[in-house]
């Protein structure tokens, strides 16, 4: 059987901070602590499984609670101070088992135990079932309230008068509460199935650390949800964690949806989450439900993290705590335990998720996930900063995994597309205020209107007075006053006057100062940057009226935007639309100055500074931001900006062509466009938007303390660096507007006999790339330094042509100006000889350095053969099957200048049982017709990224695939390894390399073979 306990509330308390313990048997409950009440309130619920009715009993324990005492070692005071017992079988002796809500007396128990001592009452219901009874029927009697009238006369009559307001009303509600919870109670246990008792009671520890047993009523997480909902009413959103936004994103799914995905019981996702992370012996606690001061639901999970190249398996605890959760938003904070890891008793690492409504998209649902982190040190070290550096690289990278598995479950929204960039700016105008409205605004105030009264006064005043006699010292034409009254009357009108001159003057000037940029479309083709200004709040004033005239001039690429002037207002509202006109390359910075009009000396006084740098933030980010003004009056004040800004290309791709054409002539060499996998790897290893794309990248040496490989990669608007030496990552990127000057040092023993390029910054740009430089001169400029480049010539001439291009009086900086009286043709034809940066430029192929691996004849035709290299189903079935992850190709595309000739590029990932270091590999491969006979010859040039020296070398193959009899085809395969430097390593790699893909190509002919047996036998 099962008795359900209803604990409503207490009176006549003796003590105003209590909580109350309740034991059948070995199962023991306690309720929340209530403080500063001697007539306290609870209205929790209890079970209990009961295994004899005759003996047991219902021991309720009244407690006081200090906590005048609670420290580290002492969680507080706890006094008994009386208790009540109720034998079960006077419950069971009831009508249908149920005693209805019943005031007992609180006894105290003295050392004489005949002798005893009233601490005040407590109220409680009391109700016994059978197992799998049909409870909701059974108990309608005791359900209905209309059944408890009597008690509620009876409870009205006892009330004493000196009773306050609060305790003598009828306890309706409290009926109504007990009704709805008991109905909901048996609900549950008739809808469910209960096969074992041990199954329903799982043991858990109290809150005072004792051993009992908690019924599980197996409750539905959406039922619990419910409950939560029905407390958590009126709690805020929490605001983001210190640490950070891991991850702000919209998916096309309702918010309880996702939030049954990622936090409910046995959840699917959770699992191929661990299983892309590699982490195993993952556990899931059910959910529970912990009553206190803040009631909320918590549960633990723990599994084992896989092994990092510095870290070793680890366990990780986290306890989850929903913190608000109701039919559309839902906040869940983690605290995670990670005791095996360095360092791992100090401190634990917090998440906060956050799923809440997005905006719909074409009247769907969608939900924004917002995750932030922090991490909180309860015991100091020195180790802090290493510590939460290491912390933040973990996190990003287990929720980009994260990331990219939700997106799989579920279509990722564009923020942009949903928030209309049309639409938007169309609402703005409609905000705007006109000239008209505001000089309404700004004139109707007390000063001009009773000027005017004042001046209506007068006139009406003169037209109905007579002429005056000419006295005193006045002659024909000269009218003075002839009071003093009139005197001072007439010197108010005109001081008023004056006033209302200086207002209408300053508007005016005001009017003027828009300038003729306020509403000009932008004009041209490419890149074009909109910018809404919607308001600002706390500025400074700097009148004497306290008040300010502030309006805001925005640059971008050498070129100003001003928007009206908003008088006398410290929250000014724009709601202007600036545009700027289209530019060949993206911007990267946006200025933003607010000023005021009329400043302390008649001149513009600046009333803060900011600076928005477009690759620091999202498009999201963007469209809808508050920046923070810099300066001592904006920061004192604590002065923001609200933006909405928009970077649109209006003309496709064909603004990156004419971009890189504009760079090739600078550079005097020509420039190859990334393919869309090495673009997409630049762009997530940098966290850059998707408009940024690669232009080049060299293999090269950051020279600090120690000289450092890695690789240089330049973009339209950034110079970054990346390198990976045995698990520590190195990376830092700058604007090129960053770069002050371009310097080139001759060869030196330092530098290994090669040239170095310097990089010199603005003094105090580059901050978050400072670890990267070399050193910091006097000025506070920092020096970034670079070298052994595989081709130092055409590195430094891109990367001259790149800065040029951004930064228009750089030519008279520069001290490394090239000599171009080298033809094109010429500089082409030595890009290809020496540069290993791009696969296209190795396509030539020697057969006297290449070994054949492979020569056999098949029983296939030419046809057959070829669709390995056709792009379709047939080749990424094989590849897979090879082991390639991520297998991409782009089309067939004829060579200009070369007939006959195809070109295309690959792009795919080694398996680790392939390559014990994985690895990416880019390829471009070639295929012309045969000069004689029926076949094709395939060159292919092959670079292996992540790998030792792989900057050092790249392997060539050429397959020749030629018809030799009726459905038969001879195919011959030659491996060669091309090195661009030289190391002591250099035969053994070769012979691994010819080896390694000697076995590769073999199989995959087979595959081949195979698979198209396969086919012809299943069409026959």
């Amino acid at each position: 059987m099962r008795l359900y306990v209803y604990v409503l509330e207490g009176k006549d308390w003796l003590v105003s901070q209590s909580f109350i313990k309740l034991k059948v048997g070995k199962s023991k409950f306690r309720t929340r602590v209530l403080k500063d009440t001697k007539n306290p309130k609870w209205n929790e619920e209890f079970a209990f499984r009961v295994d004899c009715v005759d003996d047991d009993e219902l021991v309720v324990s009244v407690y006081s609670y200090d906590d005048e005492y609670v420290g580290f070692f002492n969680n507080g005071v706890k006094v008994l101070v009386g208790q009540v017992r109720i034998p079960l079988w006077s419950v069971a002796a009831e009508e249908n088992h149920h005693l209805e809500p019943t005031w007992f007396s609180v006894e105290n128990y003295k050392s004489n135990r005949t002798i005893k001592k009233e601490c005040g009452k407590i109220l409680l219901a009391l109700s016994l079932h059978e197992r799998n009874q049909d409870v909701s029927n059974s108990h309608q009697s005791f359900l209905q309230p209309s059944i408890n009238e009597h008690y509620i006369d009876e409870y009205q009559r006892k009330q004493s008068p000196s009773h306050n307001s609060n305790t003598s009303k009828p306890p309706k509600k409290i009926i109504k509460s007990i009704t709805k919870r008991f109905e909901k109670i048996f609900r549950k246990h008739d809808d469910s199935s209960i096969k074992d008792d041990s199954s329903e009671l799982p043991t858990t520890s109290s809150d005072n650390g004792e051993s009992t047993e908690e019924p599980d009523f197996t409750t539905s997480f959406e039922d619990l949800l419910e409950t939560m909902d029905s407390i958590a009413d009126q709690k805020e959103m929490p605001e983001n964690l210190q640490g950070g936004v891991l991850i702000d994103e919209t998916y096309l799914v309702p918010p309880k949806d996702l939030n049954i995905l990622l936090f409910g019981p046995d959840s699917q996702f959770r699992k191929d989450l661990a299983d892309i992370e590699g982490s195993t012996d993952l556990h899931e606690g059910p959910w529970t439900w912990e009553s206190g001061q803040s009631s909320s639901l918590i549960r633990t999970v723990t599994y084992t993290k896989a092994a990092s190249k510095l870290v070793k398996a680890s366990k990780v605890t986290e306890e989850q705590t929903y913190v608000r959760a109701n039919e559309k938003e839902f906040a869940v904070f983690v605290s995670v335990v990670t005791p095996d890891v360095p360092y791992g008793g100090t401190f634990r690492v917090e998440l906060l998720y956050k799923i809440m409504p997005g905006p719909d998209s074409d009247g769907e649902e969608t939900s924004r996930i917002i995750v932030s982190w922090g991490i909180n040190f309860h015991q100091s070290t020195m180790m802090k900063h290493m510590i939460e550096s290491g912390a933040k690289q973990g996190l990003k990278e287990s929720f980009d995994q994260f990331a990219g598995l939700l997106g799989q479950r579920f279509k990722p929204v564009n923020q942009l597309s949903i928030l209309d960039k049309s639409q938007t700016l169309a609402t703005l105008e409609n905000e705007h205020q006109s000239d008209w409205e505001l000089a309404v605004g700004y004139f109707c105030n007390f000063t001009v209107v009773s000027t005017i009264f004042m001046v209506l006064y007068v006139f009406v005043h003169i037209l109905l007075c007579e002429p005056s006699r000419i006295q005193g010292l006045e002659f024909e034409g000269l009218e003075l006053p002839d009071s003093f009254g009139e005197f001072i009357m007439c010197g108010i009108v005109f001081f008023n006057l004056e006033r209302v001159y200086m207002m209408v003057s300053h508007f005016v000037q005001a009017r003027l100062r828009r300038g003729n940029d306020h509403g000009v479309k932008a004009q041209g083709e490419g890149w074009v940057v909109t910018v809404a200004i919607i308001e600002a709040t706390n500025l400074a004033a700097l009148e004497s009226s306290g008040f300010s005239d502030p309006y805001v001039v925005l640059t971008c690429n050498g070129k100003t935007r001003t928007s009206s002037v908003k008088l006398r207002t410290l929250e000014p509202q724009w709601n202007e639309i600036l545009e700027f006109d289209a530019a060949e390359e993206p911007p990267s910075l946006l200025d933003v100055e607010v000023f005021d009009f009329d400043g302390p000396f008649g001149q513009a006084a600046s009333l803060g500074h900011a600076e928005i740098r477009f690759l620091r933030h999202t498009s999201e980010e963007l469209a809808d931001m508050w920046v923070t003004l810099e300066g001592k009056l904006a920061q004192s004040l604590q002065s923001k900006l609200h933006l909405r800004i928009f970077l649109d290309n209006n003309n496709g791709v064909e603004t990156i062509k004419e971009y890189l054409t504009k760079v090739e002539k600078e550079a005097g060499k020509k420039l190859n466009v990334k393919s869309p996998h090495r673009n997409s790897m630049f762009q997530k290893l940098f966290s850059l938007p998707p408009e940024e794309f690669l232009i080049s990248d060299f293999s090269c040496s950051l020279k600090r303390k120690m000289p450092l490989q890695g690789r240089l990669f330049v973009s339209s608007r950034i110079v970054g660096f990346y390198a990976n030496l045995f698990g520590h990552k190195t990376k830092f990127s700058f604007l090129w507007e960053d770069v002050e000057d371009i310097q080139v040092l001759p060869p030196s023993f330092a530098s290994v006999g090669s040239p170095i390029l310097i990089m010199i910054l603005h003094k105090g740009r580059g901050v978050d790339a400072r670890h990267g430089a070399k050193s910091q001169d006097e000025e506070g400029r920092l020096h970034f330094c670079f070298h052994s480049f595989v081709s130092f010539n055409s590195a430094s001439r891109t990367i001259m042509a790149l800065w040029k291009t951004r930064s228009p009086g750089s030519d008279k900086k520069s001290d490394t100006d090239e000599d171009k009286t080298d033809t094109f043709q010429d500089q082409q034809e030595e890009d290809e000889r020496l540069s290993c940066e791009d696969g296209a430029s190795h396509l030539v192929i020697e057969d006297a350095r290449m070994s054949k691996i492979y020569s056999e004849e098949l029983p296939l035709n030419v046809e057959s053969m070829m669709k390995i290299f056709n792009g379709g189903n047939f080749e990424h079935k094989v590849m897979e099957k090879l082991c390639c992850l991520n297998y991409n190709t782009t089309t067939w595309e004829p060579v200009s200048g070369r007939p006959n000739v195809l070109e295309r590029r690959l792009s795919y990932k080694f398996n680790r049982r392939v390559s014990s270091f994985g690895g990416d590999v880019t390829c471009t491969q070639q295929k012309t017709p045969v000069s004689y006979g029926k076949g094709w010859v395939v060159t292919e040039a092959m670079t292996l990224h992540d790998v030792p020296f792989g900057d050092h070398f790249y392997v060539q193959i050429k397959y020749e695939v030629v018809d030799c009899r009726s459905g038969w085809c001879a195919c011959d395969v030659f491996v060669g390894v091309v090195w661009l430097k030289s190391c002591k390593f250099q035969q053994r790699i070769t012979r691994n390399v010819i080896a390694k893909f000697g076995d590769r190509i073999r199989d995959m002919l087979e595959l081949v073979e195979r698979e198209t047996l396969l086919e012809t036998d299943g069409r026959s």
